[in-house]
């Protein structure tokens, strides 16, 4: 249905008068920086509407407007801000990203270090779905690896072991976790130490009881960061970096939790095969699909044995009809 006269002028009105008010607040913030405060680079935590709240160097966490002509941060962006007052500042620059992730064309975080698909033994993991977040992953140019959770619920680990032998081979990390009985955790917390991380991943594998294992105290931050930033409740729906204890960064968020894969082309699908990109140059024809052209690569190696057959598989039903 589409919308009337009245009601675009309504929205474009609205519109208008939340970005005058950010505009405002801007700039009643810059008047308050003086010539002998200096710039300072610190990290946005977390964005609510036109305002961000900056963590410095030092741990203080402010609450910034950016200035108009340079754009909008987002968690984990890395910014230049001037502090204009105790816990006030302004923004002045965003620094180069060295990755994004966006779902729906919609910025969500940058300067992630490391994706990690969360799985587990129940609900059963499904070797395609796990080669979609792979795909996604590979595309986004973002390093991705692997969490099996509830292994105490599996009568044969070896089999366990071999079905994900196939990540491990094309140098996927695999990490075989019990959270309800805290087994092999602390390998785990060593990978994320240093890092800023980020959990994607299906409901009921336990995303949510990962993080609360990782951050006990994540009540007391969300509380810390509430204040900061006046969001009260509206903090746990906001995308926020968090701090894990045992060492690195977590960047979490409801909108990548339940991270919703979108539809890829042909193209796209090639490129998220890890072990295809080798390959795909020795083919006989340049736009070689890898399904029944002579002389192609994917095809040898599948057939002597160098390529897991169940990927090959996948790679056949992920791509569009």
């Amino acid at each position: 249905m589409s919308l009337t006269r009245r009601q675009k002028w309504r929205i474009e009105k609205v519109q208008s008068e939340r970005i005058a008010r950010a505009n405002k607040a801007a700039i009643e913030t810059e008047k308050n920086i003086t010539n002998e405060e200096l710039s300072q680079q610190g990290r946005v935590i977390t964005r609510y509407g036109q305002r961000q709240l900056v963590e410095s160097s030092t741990g203080e966490l402010f609450q910034c407007t950016g200035r108009q002509n340079i754009g909008l941060s987002v968690a984990g962006d890395e910014v230049i801000f001037q502090p204009a007052g105790d816990i006030e500042g302004i923004v002045t620059a965003i620094l180069p990203r060295g990755n994004e992730l966006s779902q729906k064309n919609k910025l969500i975080a940058t300067n992630i270090d490391q994706l990690w698909l969360v799985v587990a033994t129940e609900p059963h993991y499904q070797f395609e779905l796990i080669d979609r977040y792979l795909i996604l992953a590979e595309n986004s140019k973002l390093p991705i690896n692997i969490i099996v959770n509830k292994i105490e619920l599996v009568d044969d680990l070896d089999q366990l072991y071999k079905d994900f032998s196939l990540y491990q081979n094309i140098n996927y990390q695999v990490h075989f976790i019990s959270i309800k009985k805290q087994l092999n955790l602390e390998s785990l917390k060593d990978q994320l130490a240093d890092k800023t991380n980020i959990f994607l991943g299906q409901s009921g594998v336990g995303k949510s009881s990962l993080i609360n294992t990782l951050i006990p105290d994540l009540e007391l931050r969300v509380n810390e960061i509430s204040t900061k930033s006046k969001l009260g409740k509206h903090t746990t729906t906001n995308t926020t970096i968090y701090h894990i204890p045992s060492g690195g960064d977590l960047i979490d968020s409801p909108g990548i939790r339940e991270f919703q894969l979108d539809d890829f082309d042909a193209k796209q699908i090639v490129n998220g095969f890890r072990e295809f990109k080798a390959l795909i140059g020795q083919c006989r024809f340049r736009n070689c699909h890898h399904i029944n052209e002579p002389d192609c690569a994917v095809k040898v190696a599948l057939d002597a044995g160098e390529m897991h057959p169940s990927r090959y598989e996948n790679y056949l039903n992920l791509l569009p009809e």
